[in-house]
């Protein structure tokens, strides 16, 4: 054995480094913290002073989320910029798990919201047809669903330009066939009398009659995607089939009433 006077057993250097003594084994097992001497009868190891500063290091690149074998790269890369662009790429990766699970807590937020809605939701249920009528329409791609206000933005000022009188309340419809990530087709629409034309980008077109399964909710809108699960639900129970193409009507104006008192319909089409 080598002289001691610099040497420590694994226990000492394990309560200096704060590194166990399990993970000590671990990291000279895949040769990323090996001792200075290991005794060959006994295979006690030995680590010397001056691996102290290393132990600091495989520690604190552990702790930011470094696995084994990129620690042991990473020792080796110390001291030139690939050590420094591999921290850069580990806190970008750090700060996207922030993101992830902030998005993951606010879901949990949503769905312990909407059950505790589900049990005091003013929500009535039927089977009825969406009614015939005459619309004048602008049709856009939004980020998501919850972003529809930004073609009620261009469409409402547009109808002021064009001088063209709503003759009740407005609506929005689901257009694609299929759920949407993201770049939502959609529609919003407000009815107006037989013969009305409009210039771009609206356009005047009849929504045709529609048999469907209804859900009347009154309250806030963020309280309607809560409305449609249920309205899907109380569908297939009662075995509807529903198909796309959810239509919204919004019976009062959001300008002039208390988000609680606000009426929206929700019409699931359904095959006939």
């Amino acid at each position: 054995m080598p002289g001691t006077s610099d040497l420590m057993p694994i226990g000492r250097f394990s309560a200096l480094t704060r590194i166990s003594v399990r993970m000590l084994r671990h990291y000279d097992e895949h040769d990323v913290l090996r001792p200075a001497y290991v005794d060959d009868t006994t295979g006690y190891r030995w680590y010397a002073t001056t691996q102290l500063a290393d132990a600091q290091l495989v520690r604190q690149l552990r702790d930011v989320g470094f696995g084994v074998p990129a620690i042991g790269a990473l020792l080796a890369t110390r001291g030139d910029s690939t050590f420094g662009r591999a921290l850069d790429q580990q806190r970008a990766a750090l700060v996207d798990d922030v993101r992830a699970a902030t998005h993951r807590l606010t879901l949990i937020d949503k769905v312990r919201e909407a059950h505790r809605q589900e049990q005091t939701m003013d929500i009535t249920l039927d089977r009825t047809s969406f009614a015939a009528r005459t619309v004048v329409a602008l049709r856009g791609t939004i980020p998501s669903y919850a972003d529809e206000a930004r073609l009620w933005e261009q469409m409402l000022p547009e109808l002021g330009r064009q001088d063209i009188t709503m003759t009740g309340p407005c609506g929005a419809i689901d257009l694609a066939d299929e759920y949407q990530e993201s770049d939502v087709d959609k529609e919003v629409f407000a009815p107006v009398a037989a013969g009305t034309t409009a210039a771009s980008p609206l356009v005047v077109r009849d929504l045709p009659e529609l048999p469907a399964a209804r859900a009347v909710l009154t309250g806030p809108y963020d309280q309607i995607g809560e409305a449609c699960d249920q309205l899907v639900r109380w569908a297939s129970d009662q075995a509807l089939q529903g198909l796309a193409g959810m239509r919204y009507v919004y019976v009062n104006d959001v300008r002039a009433t208390p988000p609680e008192q606000l009426v929206t319909e929700i019409y699931l089409p359904v095959a006939g």
